[in-house]
This record gives C-alpha cells, sequence and structure tokens, in this order.
C-alpha cells in the first residue's frame, strides 16, 4: 500500500487563461508549441540539490479557444458517426456555460475544488500525480479519476456503470461528501445564480436560471464535446497508412489481438475501434487490492524521488480507513457482480495513468505484467482472464501499440481548455 502526497496540479486552476479572439480549429494552432501533454512538472531527479522544475511558467499557459459545437460533430478517423454518439445537439452557447462551470472552483461546497482539478486537460482529462484524487478538505476518493476524453461514447457512466447519461452523471461529484461536498442542488443553484455572468449565460443558453436540470445539461455538453480519435494507429489501421506504426507497434497489435488477448474486452470493429466491450468485468483487480492481507508497513512519499517507511497502525491514526471497492455489487447488490468494473476505452491510454479502477497501476508495463500474470487469481475472476505467456518483447510491443493510441486532436482540446475563464473565489 503506498501513500502519495502530491501536488493537484494547482496552478491550472489559479490562473486566469487568456481569451481567445478566433474560434476556429486552425487559429488553434499557434498555441501548439506551450501545450505539452504531461504533468506541469514530472519532478524527475527531485530528491537532487541539482534539482530545477520545469514547468511551464504561468504567463505562458495560454491557450485559444476551439469551435467545440463544431469540433463535436466533426467526422475523426477511428471514430464512429458523431453524430450517433450525441447525448444532446451540441449549441455553442451552451457549450460556454458548461466549460465556465468545469473550471470554476466556487462550486464546491468550500469553493476550493472545480471538475478540473480532477480532470486535468493536459493530463488526458485526468490526474496523473495522484492514484486517486483528494477529496473535500483532504477526503479520501476510492477511486481513480477517470479520463473524460471520448466519454460519450460509453453506454453507461462511471466503472460502475450506475448511470445512463451524462447530464445525470454531473450531480454525483458535486453531491458526493468526500468530493465536491455540496449539501444539496439547491445549494449549488444558490452559488451559480449568484454570479451575473451565470444569469446572463443561463438565460441566453435556456431563457432561464440555473435548474437542476440545465446545470447538467451544460457541462455534459461541454463533455461531449471532447472527442480524441484519429491516431496513428487509425491512420494504420482505417486510412491504409501503412508507415503510421512502426514494426514494433505492428507486432504490438498482432499481440493485442492475437495471443494477449487483449481485443476480447477492448474491441477493434472493421470501421471504427471503441477499444471497449462497454461491459464489466472481474480481472481480479479489485479482489486483490480489497482482499489481500494488509501490510505492516506503509510506504510514504514525502516528495519525488524521497521516500520513508511507517508502521501500518501509525498511518490508521491519522487518517481513514481504508475503503474497499466492491464494483458494481455497490449498485445492484448482486454476489456475482462483486470486484466487477466496466472496461475502459484504451484512446489516448498513454496519457492517462495510473490505471484500473483504483488507480493503483502506475504505468503500462504495471498493467501488462497484470495481465501477463493472469491478473489476480480468485473463486469469481472472469474466465477471459488468464496468464499470456509474453516474453519480455512482447510486453514492449505491447506498450508500443498502446503508445500509437493518442489523437492528433489532443492538443486542440487542450489549448481551448487554456483558454477558458477560471473562477476563483472573491
Amino acid at each position: 500500500m503506498r501513500f502519495q502526497f502530491a501536488g493537484l496540479a494547482l496552478a491550472l486552476l489559479l490562473c486566469q487563461y487568456a481569451a481567445a479572439d478566433s474560434n476556429t480549429e486552425a487559429s488553434s494552432e499557434a498555441a501548439l508549441p506551450s501545450i505539452r501533454l504531461a504533468p506541469g512538472d514530472d519532478k524527475s531527479g527531485y530528491d537532487s540539490t541539482a534539482y530545477q522544475t520545469n514547468s511551464l511558467s504561468l504567463e505562458h499557459r495560454k491557450g485559444t479557444a476551439l469551435n467545440l459545437a463544431a469540433f463535436a460533430i466533426e467526422p475523426q478517423l477511428g471514430l464512429p458517426d458523431p453524430k450517433e454518439s450525441l447525448e444532446l445537439e451540441p449549441n455553442a452557447a451552451e457549450i460556454a456555460l458548461g466549460r465556465r462551470l468545469f473550471f470554476d472552483r466556487r462550486l464546491s461546497r468550500n469553493q476550493t475544488m472545480s471538475c478540473a482539478m480532477c480532470h486535468i486537460p493536459e493530463q488526458g482529462f485526468t490526474s496523473n500525480e495522484l492514484k486517486r484524487p483528494v477529496g473535500f478538505e483532504g477526503r479520501s476518493v476510492k477511486r481513480n479519476a477517470p479520463s473524460l476524453l471520448n466519454v460519450r461514447l460509453y453506454e453507461r457512466f462511471f466503472v460502475d456503470a450506475r448511470e445512463t447519461s451524462l447530464a445525470q452523471q454531473a450531480w454525483s461529484p458535486l453531491l458526493a461528501s468526500n468530493e465536491m461536498n455540496n449539501p444539496s442542488i439547491g445549494h449549488v443553484l444558490e452559488q451559480i445564480n449568484r454570479d451575473p455572468v451565470y444569469q446572463q449565460q443561463f438565460k441566453q443558453a435556456y431563457g432561464k436560471p440555473a435548474d437542476m436540470l440545465n446545470v447538467g445539461y451544460a457541462l455534459a455538453q461541454y463533455q461531449q464535446s471532447l472527442l480524441a480519435g484519429d491516431a496513428a494507429f487509425d491512420r494504420w489501421k482505417y486510412a491504409s497508412d501503412k508507415t503510421a506504426l512502426s514494426k514494433s507497434q505492428q507486432a504490438g497489435f498482432e499481440l493485442f489481438t492475437g495471443k494477449a488477448a487483449c481485443a476480447s474486452c477492448h474491441l477493434i470493429g472493421d470501421q471504427y475501434a471503441l477499444f471497449t466491450d462497454q461491459q464489466l468485468h472481474n480481472t481480479g483487480a479489485g479482489y486483490q487490492a480489497s482482499m489481500l492481507g494488509e501490510q505492516k508497513e506503509i510506504t510514504v512519499i514525502l516528495a519525488p524521488g524521497i521516500e520513508t517507511t511507517i508502521p501500518a497502525e501509525v498511518a490508521q491514526r491519522v487518517g481513514e480507513p481504508k475503503p474497499n471497492d466492491l464494483g458494481r455489487y455497490e449498485v445492484s447488490l448482486n454476489p456475482k457482480d462483486r470486484w466487477k468494473f466496466r472496461t475502459p476505452t484504451l484512446r489516448n491510454v498513454a496519457l492517462t495513468a495510473p490505471y484500473m479502477h483504483n488507480g493503483e497501476f502506475l504505468t503500462l508495463k504495471d498493467v501488462v505484467n497484470f495481465y501477463n500474470q493472469g491478473g489476480q487469481a480468485h473463486s469469481a475472476l472472469s474466465p477471459l482472464i488468464r496468464p499470456l505467456n509474453l516474453s519480455a518483447t512482447e510486453v514492449d510491443n505491447l506498450i508500443a501499440f498502446m503508445q500509437s493510441l493518442t489523437s492528433s486532436k489532443l492538443k486542440l482540446l487542450v489549448a481551448d481548455a487554456f483558454a477558458a475563464d477560471v473562477q476563483d473565489p472573491e
């Protein structure tokens, strides 16, 4: 068990992003040189006296707005017809409103947390720096922050598949006591409706003040615009560009669809690839986290590269008890659903570490090694999970293939996010 005391990338939320004059994709290209798809500072060599930060200076952290209403219906190589996966008809005023809500820290009870604090744009709209986000006033959150890229392609939402629409799921983190901790829907609406800018935006978008429905609709409008296809794999598979993948990546594809059997759950079709079967499976990861014996000692990361070991009982005295996660069972109460979690899409997976429902695996190699050994054996393990007997070279090739799934569109979405108007408490 490992405790991480890393930063929350607050720089993303403490600065005012530059307003953009243009709404065209072409104009966004000017912002791309300063867009780095990674944590603000990876802390490499942090334990050295010669360490120097590589964070992007705040004055350079600027972006260019994208016409997200048009972007949301623009066909992208490797993805299904965008009009078929829409939950709502894209509307520029509603998207702009949803984006403002997404970056607004005032929407949490103590006005310190926004959606973007766990779904950080340049980190794949997740958080690379923490296995599991830190919630309201430091409270534990038992699941990894999922990427919001291509979220609209899911049939159901959350890893336990408890919600059926983006507009509905938006309220879950707003009201969860360990996330944004709002005491009621009314409390959130009062906060929003006190803002003169929101008053104008909601009137323009919906013809009335904020209410439970239109707040959900606005956040869903922004999230469904985060479409990210057209990866190197797509150009190789669907545009017949045989130079788009390296030999190692092509060998990885053969493993992915063959010996490693990854495509059994991460589906690849003839016309497009969702890289998910939309189903829930027991891979053993949940069982491993919940049922295996507690460690007597815990490694605590004091800072990147600087660790110490303390007795587990010491950590237990100053922290909350470790929350176990039973997955779909917590929704269905069916014992057969214990430790079942929805198959995530692998699109942009190279940028969305850490992995699994609880963020326990920090690298793609950790994930591949877990499946290579056959997951974690127990009585309810999915029959799809078995030892793979991959060699070290095959593991490397499989990882190389997954690195080919990064969208060419992602920097445009991050540049747009950098142009967002971030709201801080007065």
